[in-house]
């Protein structure tokens, strides 16, 4: 018990850090808005700020693979099978990316999101980040923004395992809350992955054009002109993701709620009891009234 509590306070905090680092490496031009030459391309380079912070993009992840390989080799038992599940999962769902796709609608982020929500945020994490990295093995999808698309599909996965599921388990209740989570990440994820390429939208602007950086911005008019960008180049594809995300959920939510469910059931270690210790229980509970059916999931 001690070593699965330290395993899980250690994940946790790996998570926490690689979600700060990952945000320090997307926000940059807002974090530095007065540093010259970030993110411009000129004859002198003027790209070692950008490179950093991708170089830092990629430590993160480098973080969470490091605690799951720490995680595999202490895994036993319910354990070892909740990680061959989770490769099981990311294979199948890495396979969709293979589909044709109407703009940015991705059958992907479907089981990324209902992980997250039934396995919690740090499965989920590694679903969505995982997910990515094997999409983009199969698809040939490799670049410099892999790392940023594997840290933002992990965010996706993550704040899915922060829904409050115990209070709206079942019915139309949950299926609407997962329908929005859908449709809210559907933009944010696109307005994210913006971020990795806006610095560099206009190569060598040194004067403001009302849609790119520049160096020297305040972060006013950073914020501004990047809503500008956003809404110019991006909104109509990340409308096309958040109506997918919204039908899948829509669509097909329940059913593999359900069964996610049924196997985390199956996976989770539960603590031998004696027949007689059980026996003695329900007869106490009967005694103050309520017969206890917990024997008899």
């Amino acid at each position: 018990m001690n070593i699965s509590h330290a395993s899980k306070t250690d994940g946790i905090v790996v998570l926490a850090l690689a979600t700060l680092i990952g945000i320090a490496s997307f926000l940059y031009p807002f974090l530095l808005p007065a540093l010259a030459g970030v993110g411009v391309r000129t004859a002198r380079g003027g790209i070692e700020v950008p490179l950093l912070f991708t170089v830092i993009g990629v430590l993160a992840l480098a973080l969470i693979l490091i605690q799951l390989q720490e995680s595999m080799g202490r895994a036993t038992g319910g354990m070892s099978r909740q990680l061959a599940l989770l490769g099981a999962l990311v294979a199948v769902d890495a396979s969709l990316r293979l589909m044709p796709t109407l703009l940015g609608a991705s059958p992907i982020f479907l089981l990324i999101i209902l992980v997250g929500y039934c396995y919690g945020a740090r499965v989920g994490f590694l679903m969505g980040a995982l997910t990515l990295l094997i999409s983009a093995l199969i698809t040939g999808g490799l670049g410099p923004w892999l790392p940023y698309q594997m840290l933002g599909a992990g965010w996706i996965g993550m704040t899915a395992g922060w829904l409050p599921r115990g209070r709206v388990s079942g019915g139309w209740r949950e299926l609407a809350m997962l329908a929005a989570f859908g449709a809210l990440w559907g933009f944010l994820f696109g307005a994210i992955l913006n971020l990795m390429e806006w610095p560099y939208a206009a190569p060598g602007l040194q004067e403001e054009a009302g849609l790119y950086w520049t160096p020297g911005m305040s972060f006013a008019e950073t914020l501004a002109t990047y809503g500008r960008y956003y809404l110019t180049t991006s909104l109509v594809y990340d409308s096309f993701r958040a109506a997918a995300n919204v039908a899948l959920v829509l669509i097909l939510g329940r059913p593999i709620v359900r069964l996610l469910d049924r196997y985390r059931s199956r996976f989770t270690w539960q603590p031998w009891r004696p027949y007689e210790a059980m026996a003695e229980g329900r007869v106490r509970t009967e005694r103050g009234g309520i017969i206890a059916r917990s024997d008899h999931r």
